[in-house]
């Protein structure tokens, strides 16, 4: 359990899962997140596309073989019908088969938690957002990097007025591992994602770009007013970028930039936010995520460590351990998922979630697929500038 809450939720969410199965990292993380706090029990799935896969994968996650679907539209019908039947799906699929899975859940009556980014066209994105609010349901996306303890103490000192107004947002991420021609291999988290047919428009910018651009709204709580992008291309043949750089305009005179790549030797996840105000800055990297940098102007920089001195309130309800005990990936994606719980739970009773409660939103979602559809048009104009919409606006 997160420190200083208790569980008063009663019985556990039943939860199922779309995608996910052999070999898919991703999926394996989602049950992982689902399951660290003791939230949430993993009963059914349609694991792959491939039936004989998807029996397997169960099989090998002890799935009750009845619970086991060769189709998700299957599962959907089948798991709203039962009296026991799911509450929850998480879709860890290719992008391009998130729309017709979550619209099928959400017509069903079961809350839809799905993998990044929501949807491949931003229509589609509203569609969903659209069914989840007339249908009274969760639709929330998996922007992990929001759940880390000092991203959230990030957000609340930007908030609180301690950098004063801000001026400048740099953000960035970082990868090598697709540098060559991996998607030739058949390795297939590599030829899905350089896939134009079930990756969307946006290749590195649609994997990791989004990350970085939701991190950077997250914590400064703005949205890019408009954008300039270059998109590259560096591995011969590829299908979709594997590079990036965005300028970005927020309202109130704040700039900012953001670098994705995948063909960056020597990064690993290397995933880190810079923002500068009138009165002082912060940086954040999440290969070093226990930490978070504050330099007050005039004054001398400091760490605040997670669970240490300075570590604020909004740090500390999301943390687990104390401090000098390293919590990371696993644990910041299982804070996205207890958030979600709350919100379900309340939903359960009819009742709205405390105001504490804080997880990205289909509407989020919507926000990131706008986010790559303006990218990939500025760069096809040569770098112009792309006025970005709110979702629900023109």
């Amino acid at each position: 359990m997160i420190e200083g809450q208790e569980s008063s939720m009663g019985r556990r969410i039943r939860l199922g899962m779309v995608g996910g199965g052999q070999g898919a990292f991703i999926g394996a993380v989602h049950r992982i997140a689902a399951r660290l706090d003791d939230q949430y029990e993993f009963l059914a799935g349609a694991l792959s596309s491939q039936p004989g896969r998807a029996r397997a994968s169960a099989a090998e996650l002890g799935l009750d073989p009845a619970r086991s679907y060769d189709d998700y539209e299957t599962m959907a019908s089948a798991e709203a019908a039962r009296e026991d039947g799911i509450e929850a799906v998480a879709i860890v699929t290719p992008n391009n088969v998130h729309h017709p899975v979550a619209r099928a859940f959400l017509e069903a009556g079961i809350h839809v938690i799905c993998d990044k980014p929501l949807t491949v066209s931003s229509a589609e994105g509203e569609e969903l957002v659209a069914l989840a609010r007339e249908k009274g349901l969760i639709l929330a996306v998996t922007y992990n990097y929001t759940g880390y303890p000092m991203v959230r103490q990030a957000r609340a000192m930007v908030a609180n007025g301690e950098l004063g107004k801000l001026r400048v947002i740099q953000v960035e991420y970082a990868q090598d591992w697709l540098s060559e021609d991996l998607e030739a291999s058949g390795q297939k988290q590599a030829a899905w994602r350089t896939d134009p047919a079930q990756s969307g428009a946006g290749g590195c910018i649609g994997d990791i770009g989004t990350h970085a651009y939701n991190l950077a709204c997250f914590v400064s709580g703005l949205d890019a007013e408009s954008l300039c992008a270059e998109l590259s291309t560096f591995v011969s043949g590829r299908r979709l970028d594997d590079n990036a750089h965005v300028m970005l305009r927020f309202a109130g005179g704040v700039r900012g930039m953001l670098w994705a790549s995948q063909v960056a030797p020597g990064n690993e996840n290397n995933l880190q936010l810079r923002i500068y105000g009138e009165k002082g800055g912060l940086h954040w990297r999440q290969e070093d995520p226990n930490y978070l940098f504050w330099a007050p102007l005039g004054e001398a920089p400091r760490r605040i460590t997670r669970g240490g001195p300075g570590s604020d309130e909004h740090a500390a309800r999301v943390t687990r351990i104390p401090s000098g005990h390293p919590e990371g990936y696993l644990e910041g994606f299982t804070t996205i998922y207890s958030e979600i719980a709350e919100a379900i739970r309340a939903a359960r009773n009819g009742q709205a979630p405390d105001s504490a409660v804080l997880f990205p939103t289909g509407e989020d979602g919507v926000k990131g697929v706008r986010f790559v559809e303006a990218v990939v048009q500025s760069s096809r104009a040569d770098a112009g500038w792309v006025a970005l919409s709110s979702p629900g606006g023109d």
